[in-house]
């Protein structure tokens, strides 16, 4: 169970920091397109985030 915990943590971890390297990308982005396209695959990914691992997950790591 807790190799289970801890996979599922590190595949939460993996996804948050998906996110956050793809708004960082949209951020320094230029082009408008880019910029909405980096935007949404970031928002789908904490979207997905949320419904896999609870709302609290899509933000931040647990302490």
């Amino acid at each position: 169970m807790a190799t289970e915990n801890r996979r599922t943590d590190e595949q939460a971890r993996r996804m948050r920091e998906q996110a956050e390297a793809l708004e960082l990308a949209a951020n320094k982005s230029a082009d408008a397109a880019e910029r909405e396209g980096l935007m949404d695959e970031a928002l789908r990914i904490r979207k997905d985030l949320e419904e896999r691992h609870g709302p609290e997950s899509a933000t931040m790591d647990p302490m």
